[in-house]
């Protein structure tokens, strides 16, 4: 006697759970963005004053974490939802956006390579405003003097560039005891000092440019980070290469999802 086994289609636990948890660490980093931005924004006042988000001119780098954190709370959400209740249109949203984010990074990339002249004016500018908005928030102020002490650098071109804070410009009537001088983390530190001498640069543009190798770092940030990329261009790669693979497994997921629900789905209306 033979017994006959027909196969009917069916949805892959494998695939459904652990498109599940792939997605809940998406959730959960969203969550924790989210959480960090939120804070970030109480503790400036901004949550009680809207007007401040729209008052800074540069950069808020607690914007770019909230968005961040929010586009992945969304695909979390959208995902883990998707693939527990076998949601073809959540399912098709997730995989349809993270297909939209893959192809946007790789369209960065290649036009950043076919423009750098246009990327490097882009870059300037953009630090040229920040660089006006230096005062106005403590979060970007950190994050300029990170840049500047990481890769030993002085505004985006040069020292120059700080005419453009208004606390720092040479030319301007401000009474500023900052006026003509850069940031400390423009100076040259002192492995003497164990405490950062956060006056160090003050009138520093008011002596002779001889002068001002063997006090404050006299190179662009621009021009620093065009020297750094060559550097580490295999752990640049390695990062994009990494982050890109964490895309196509989740789309690949989500495809082979709602491959077999839909294959389910069809079976049924027989």
């Amino acid at each position: 006697m033979h017994y006959y086994r027909y196969s009917n289609p069916e949805v892959s636990c494998w695939y459904k759970y652990l498109l599940f948890s792939y997605n809940i660490v998406f959730w959960l980093a969203g969550v924790a963005f989210l959480a960090a931005g939120l804070w970030a924004w109480s503790e400036k006042g901004v949550l009680s004053d809207l007007t401040k988000v729209t008052g800074l001119h540069g950069l808020d780098p607690v914007v770019l974490v909230l968005v961040v954190g929010i586009v992945m709370f969304t695909l979390g959400f959208a995902g883990c939802v998707g693939a527990l209740r076998e949601n073809i249109c959540l399912l098709k949203f997730f995989c349809g956006t993270i297909v939209f984010i893959f192809l946007l990074e790789l369209a960065v990339a290649v036009m950043a390579f076919l423009f750098q002249d246009w990327v490097r004016d882009r870059v300037k500018e953009f630090f040229e405003n920040n660089i006006k908005s230096y005062r106005d928030d403590i979060d970007l102020q950190n994050i300029i003097d990170s840049l500047q002490r990481i890769n030993h650098c002085c505004g985006a071109q040069g020292p120059e560039d700080w005419d453009f804070n208004i606390y720092f410009d040479c030319k301007s009537e401000s009474k500023s005891r900052e006026k003509c001088g850069v940031p400390f983390s423009c100076c040259i530190p002192d492995p003497a000092q164990k405490v950062v001498n956060t006056q160090c640069g003050y009138d520093i543009r008011k002596k002779s440019k001889n002068q001002w190798d063997d006090q404050i770092f006299v190179k662009g940030c621009i021009h620093a980070l065009e020297a750094w990329l060559p550097r580490n261009i295999y752990i640049v790669a390695g990062v994009f290469i990494a982050i890109s693979l964490l895309q196509i497994f989740g789309i690949f997921l989500a495809r082979t999802l709602i491959s077999d629900i839909e294959a389910v789905k069809a079976s049924n209306a027989f």
